[in-house]
């Protein structure tokens, strides 16, 4: 029986610890978001609008990459809680302009206060300076991919 190669790895390995705080944070936020008639998409979608002042339907769903059909589906529930609105755009008329309303962005405001205490509990071993560390070291791990790309053309910090 041969013995495996050895491999130059760093001797840790993140990709579970990544995916336990994942977790716990996800669970977290969906409690937190619940009462307020939200679930974690609907806040990646508010936060993308709010921070593009608004944009198509089109570059929401590439945006947030989803299917189009997926996103109309988004958008029905936001704007049934008059948390977005949708126009007709001006310049082609078959184009849809997708906005945050105040209601919209008063919820979004509750909800990021709201996550805000969860960040709290999951990284409270963690003091200010490490969790900016954290914060520009994922940062810097999602630029470097396509979905990275579209959070970072959105300036998207708290997806």
């Amino acid at each position: 029986m041969s013995e495996l190669p050895v491999v130059n790895q760093p001797p840790h390995r993140c990709g579970a610890l990544l995916d336990h705080v994942t977790r716990r944070i996800r669970l977290r936020s969906e409690s937190v978001l619940a009462p307020l008639g939200l679930r974690p998409r609907h806040l990646v979608a508010l936060t993308v609008l709010r921070d593009l002042a608004g944009c198509s339907q089109q570059d929401l769903a590439k945006t947030l990459e989803m299917d189009s059909t997926n996103v109309v589906g988004l958008l029905n529930d936001l704007e049934s809680a008059n948390l977005i609105e949708r126009r007709r755009s001006p310049e082609d008329r078959r184009r849809h302009i997708v906005e945050l309303t105040d209601v919209g962005a008063k919820q979004l405001a509750k909800a990021e206060f709201a996550l805000a205490g969860v960040e709290d509990d999951v990284l409270g071993a963690l003091d200010n300076d490490q969790r900016e560390a954290l914060y520009h070291l994922l940062y810097q791990a999602t630029s470097r991919t396509e979905a990275g790309a579209c959070v970072e053309a959105a300036h998207v910090d708290d997806c």
